[in-house]
C-alpha cells in the first residue's frame, strides 16, 4: 500500500492502518466470509474486481464491484458498490 490511502466506503476510515484494521475486524466478525471472483479488469492505474460476496453458506449474497487505484505500483485508493442479490429477480439473468 502507498503511504496514503483514500477510502470511499463510508464504513471505513482513510489510511493504511485503518484499512488493515477494518479488514481484520470484518473477517473476525464474519468468519465464513467468502469472495467468489468473477471478473478482474485493469486500465492504466485502476483495477476493478467484480465478485459475489457471501457472509455464510446460507447467504444469498451480494454482487460487489471494488475499484482500486494504484500509484507507483502501490494501492492508494478504493471505491466499492454493493448490491444484494434479490430473492425474486425480475428477469432470468444472473448478476454475474
Amino acid at each position: 500500500m502507498g503511504s496514503t490511502f483514500i477510502q470511499h466506503n463510508p464504513l471505513a476510515a482513510d489510511g493504511k492502518e485503518a484499512f488493515v484494521a477494518f479488514v481484520t475486524w470484518w473477517t473476525a466478525q464474519v468468519p465464513e466470509l467468502k469472495f467468489d471472483f468473477k471478473r478482474v479488469f485493469a486500465e492504466n492505474d485502476l483495477v476493478l474486481v467484480h465478485h459475489k460476496r457471501t457472509l455464510s453458506p446460507a447467504d444469498r449474497g451480494s454482487a460487489v464491484m471494488d475499484i482500486f487505484r494504484f500509484e507507483n505500483g502501490k494501492l492508494v485508493e478504493h471505491w466499492d458498490v454493493i448490491q444484494d442479490i434479490p430473492e425474486t429477480p425480475a428477469n432470468d439473468n444472473t448478476m454475474f
